[in-house]
């Protein structure tokens, strides 16, 4: 048995990455985040209750540590503030501020104009999306 398929589906989803992130480098360094700022920014949606920095861990699949430094940024460019969770005093969450909101909305918009998948059409987009979900719902933590 050959992995030719994986190895192809790996590296394609690798470049994809690389090419993505090169097409969004300018966008970031005028917000000064970095990838992993910028990531952490997308993982809290405001919509959403703010998450603990157990949760923005695992959803960024990072460790504590990388986590706070990542944060530590987010909150010295403004952008997030470490507060008190409601729902337990013990904990804190962390919440995106009107400039880390606005930050959010130009990283995602810039993201989404300079993928190379915004030139898919939309049946090509819902089957991949479809595909990739059934993938991470197989290998969750």
């Amino acid at each position: 048995m050959t992995n030719e398929a994986l190895e192809q589906v790996v590296r394609a989803n690798h470049e994809l990455f690389m090419l993505t992130s090169d097409r969004i480098a300018q966008a970031l360094g005028e917000l000064r985040l970095t990838y992993a700022t910028a990531q952490a920014l997308w993982a809290i949606d405001p919509a959403q209750p703010a998450p603990s920095m157990r949760v923005l861990a695992e959803r960024m699949f990072c460790n504590a540590p990388n986590l706070s430094f990542v944060v530590n940024q987010l909150t010295e460019r403004g952008y997030v503030e470490r507060v008190v969770d409601p729902g337990d005093r013990r904990s804190r969450v962390v919440v995106l501020t009107e400039q880390g909101r606005q930050a959010r909305e130009r990283v995602i918009g810039v993201t989404l104009a300079e993928t190379p998948f915004a030139d898919c059409d939309q049946q090509d987009l819902t089957r991949l999306a479809e595909i990739l979900q059934r993938i991470l719902s197989r290998t969750a933590r």
